[in-house]
């Protein structure tokens, strides 16, 4: 829906200054990029973390996070015009996310899509989390249609990993991370377009709906 994940890196970079981890790369967000926030920081620690002591960690970098993105969210180019080709078309759309509440609340109110996109099925509402695919299992049953039936669209290998699990076709969106860059990590999208405006350009079911 939106390319945020520079802030996101801002946020980690700030926490992991704090912590002293180390900084984060690429390859390193290859791998934990999608994760939830309860999977992410024990990696981080490299040790068993209390419940208090994730709680404390992710409050503190999600708070990082939107305030960093405050004022700042953008929607990817297309998004609006395909949420009203959608809505035409009576086509349902639920996000399956690993933001916990706070950052959903904060990303829809950013982007003005609060009362346009309300089926939200969180990581945090699932047994496992990305690469699992719980979340997107949740999502298509928030939507009543089968998963098989779903298009997802992601911006994380483990994403990619997660929806195909679930059964989906998989569209990756090449904000972060390169079609190669998905591929060496071990996931394999059915197709990958730098933002919505491409996939309708390049979708024959699509033809003749951009402006």
């Amino acid at each position: 829906m939106l390319d945020n994940m520079s802030f996101h890196a801002q946020a980690f970079g700030v926490f992991a200054e704090r912590h002293g981890l180390p900084p984060f790369d690429l390859a390193v967000r290859a791998r934990l990029d999608g994760k939830r926030n309860r999977d992410i920081f024990p990696i981080l620690f490299e040790r068993t973390l209390s419940e208090v002591e994730i709680a404390s960690f992710s409050e503190e970098k999600e708070r990082l996070y939107r305030e960093l993105s405050r004022g700042r969210l953008q929607p990817l180019r297309g998004l609006e015009r395909f949420l009203e080709l959608l809505e035409e078309r009576g086509i349902p759309v639920a996000i399956a996310t690993s933001a916990p509440a706070p950052n959903v609340v904060h990303t829809l109110s950013g982007l003005g899509l609060a009362e346009r996109v309300r089926l939200v099925a969180r990581s945090d509402q699932v047994a496992r989390g990305k690469p699992f695919p719980d979340v997107f299992l949740a999502a298509a049953r928030l939507l009543e249609v089968d998963p098989a039936r779903c298009l997802a669209f992601e911006d994380a290998p483990l994403g990619v990993v997660a929806a195909r699990a679930a059964g989906m076709t998989c569209v990756a969106i090449t904000t972060s991370f390169s079609r190669e860059a998905m591929l060496g990590a071990g996931a394999e999208p059915h197709a990958a377009v730098a933002d919505f405006a491409e996939y309708l350009e390049t979708h024959a079911e699509w033809a003749g709906t951009e402006r």
